[in-house]
């Protein structure tokens, strides 16, 4: 279980979260060292039972909140749009890379007031970090205990290490790459991509595709802005979240802040 928080939270029950992210990691191990079946939903993306479990395991702990939760594995009854505030989950984010056994994959649970991410949670079941970060507190990483992460202050485009996903990148993405002249690219699963910037490791993940929804982002996006680094769509635009519609229409782009603008150059310069 994870130690006592590093930070006094407004969220009165986070310790117990937490717990509950640390219990359906260990499910998630669970199946994973077993010969699991994958099935296809709707959208043709995978699902484990790993997504199942670890969904049913969150939603009881936040449910003891009683505040309204938006799940990729649930139907989306809409009732969550009277709300002012909402969870956000992600229970098995990085399927594809659960089912090639990359190791790649975390759990997320984000929460949202008034449309902005506030809170936000990461858990790597392999190797049992949590990432967390709520609004004006910091972002943390429990390993061993908690400590504050921070974004790099590689401010030169050219020297930033990019993450790009191992199962998506596009012909576009590798141009806006080239284009920004970075050199080193490293391929990474799941939200990881995110952590990574926010503790300094990398500088930039970006993503053209519209097919990214908002439990692929909430936890995240708070985790990025208070680690002092910025995410957004590749317009430049900022996220809003629990809305009708939850898709990102228009892609992804995180950075460590210093050299958003020049990547947002970059990309309208060749939209144009």
């Amino acid at each position: 279980m994870i130690s006592e928080l590093p930070f006094n939270s407004s969220q009165p029950e986070l310790e117990k979260i937490l717990d509950g992210g640390v219990r359906a990691g260990e499910k998630i191990i669970e199946v994973y060292n077993t010969e699991f079946s994958t099935e296809k939903k709707d959208d043709d993306s995978p699902i484990t039972q790993a997504d199942i479990e670890s969904n049913k395991i969150l939603k009881e702990v936040l449910e003891e909140t009683g505040i309204a939760i938006l799940s990729e594995e649930d139907v989306d009854d809409k009732k969550r749009l009277t709300e002012e505030k909402v969870w956000i989950i992600d229970p098995l984010d990085g399927t594809t890379d659960f089912v090639n056994r990359t190791g790649e994959f975390t759990i997320m649970v984000g929460l949202v007031e008034n449309h902005k991410s506030i809170l936000g949670i990461i858990y790597w079941p392999i190797k049992k970090k949590m990432y967390l970060a709520e609004s004006g507190k910091g972002a943390f990483c429990h390993n061993e205990e908690w400590e504050k992460i921070e974004v790099s202050m590689m401010s030169e485009m050219q020297n930033c290490h990019a993450l790009v996903s191992r199962h998506h990148l596009s012909e576009k993405e590798k141009k806006l790459l080239d284009e920004m002249e970075i050199s080193v690219v490293t391929s990474i699963g799941s939200s990881l991509k995110v952590t990574e910037i926010a503790s300094g490791d990398a500088e930039i993940y970006l993503t053209t595709t519209n097919k990214m929804k908002q439990w692929d982002t909430c936890a995240s996006n708070c985790i990025i802005s208070e680690a002092g680094g910025k995410m957004t769509d590749i317009s430049g635009k900022e996220f809003s979240y629990n809305t009708d519609a939850v898709h990102h229409e228009n892609g992804i782009l995180v950075t460590n802040g210093l050299i958003h603008q020049d990547a947002l150059d970059v990309i309208s310069r060749l939209d144009s």
